[in-house]
């Protein structure tokens, strides 16, 4: 831990326990802290080392402002690497989330312009141009991290983030703050192995970010019922021959609507997902019983066994048989 975090940790050990969060860890005090506007206003560059990067996700830097109305942004006390002026804005070398848990404002980049409300996610990636500031009625709460990595790249350039506006409205979450706090709390504390803690939080955070969005097409609809209990079905009746049409018939639903939002919810059609199952319970009958392929086949109520083979090396690269010869795949 380094000088400046050894103060601010002792510092905060000094407050009372009824004191928000923001102020027990990142007090105001004179010569003792980094960059502050204000009371609860944090943050920290970082400098990782060589087996950080090699984790393949590491962070270079977090922190929280609070925005006043009609203050100017972004303040002046940014390093220059960071600092930017709205009008030209700016291109960072790192990927940023910034989650504004309050006020408004407007996030700009070369594919347009974007509004910002409480609970809006705002995402940068490398190499792209791109300004934002609160309006200034309102000002805003930012809390933010910077990181880089192979495994950012990775993650960044899944479909799910390649076809997503910078702007992604979560609302006010709990899992997402309190991954902000938790990566404040590394941070600050400087401990060996904080980097990866740290990036793990992140994914975490990336994880929740997925999920939320996915969930938004679901909550409080009757269709989220009827997919749980398709796939409790699925599960319960793998070998059996499932007609997903009369399915949807039976609960009244359209069944083009029942199968996109069931790949919606699962990532892959009913159907698709029930092969997958036949193909999972396949294996471990390969692999834990002394059942013949042939067998195996008709018990999962496949047509036939060479129609059973072919699915299975299609999906695995491997024929029933040679997969049971290699018992460690």
């Amino acid at each position: 831990m380094d000088i400046l975090s050894i103060c601010l940790h002792k510092m905060s050990q000094e407050q009372s326990p009824c004191t928000n969060l923001f102020s027990n860890l990142f007090p105001k005090q004179k010569g003792c802290y980094h960059h502050q506007v204000s009371m609860e206003d944090f943050f920290k560059y970082l400098n990782p080392a060589q087996d950080d990067k090699d984790w393949g996700l590491y962070l270079n830097c977090s922190g929280k402002i609070e925005i006043e109305p009609g203050v100017v942004y972004p303040p002046n006390s940014h390093p220059s690497g960071y600092y930017f002026n709205f009008e030209q804005g700016r291109i960072l070398n790192e990927y940023q989330i910034n989650y504004i848990t309050r006020g408004e404002g407007i996030y700009e980049n070369h594919s347009g312009k974007f509004k910002v409300n409480p609970g809006s996610l705002m995402i940068t990636k490398p190499g792209r141009w791109h300004r934002y500031t609160p309006i200034k009625d309102t000002g805003w709460v930012e809390n933010y991290v910077g990181f880089s990595g192979h495994i950012a790249h990775q993650i960044f350039g899944h479909p799910w983030f390649t076809s997503k506006n910078a702007v992604i409205d979560v609302g006010h979450n709990e899992e997402i703050i309190d991954s902000y706090h938790k990566i404040f709390n590394y941070v600050m504390e400087e401990k060996p192995g904080y980097q990866q803690v740290a990036s793990g939080m992140i994914m975490k955070m990336l994880g929740f970010i997925v999920s939320i969005d996915k969930q938004k097409d679901f909550s409080g609809k009757r269709v989220e019922k009827i997919i749980q209990n398709a796939c409790f079905s699925i599960r319960e009746n793998v070998e059996a021959e499932i007609n997903f049409h009369t399915y949807a018939e039976e609960n009244n639903i359209g069944y083009s609507y029942f199968r996109k939002m069931f790949k919606k919810y699962t990532g892959v059609p009913p159907v698709q997902y029930h092969l997958d199952l036949k193909i999972l319970r396949a294996k471990e009958m390969l692999l834990y019983t002394d059942k013949s392929v042939k067998e195996i086949s008709y018990a999962l109520g496949f047509q036939s066994i060479y129609y059973f083979s072919r699915v299975f090396k299609a999906k695995l690269g491997l024929s029933p048989t040679e997969f049971r010869k290699r018992p460690n795949i």
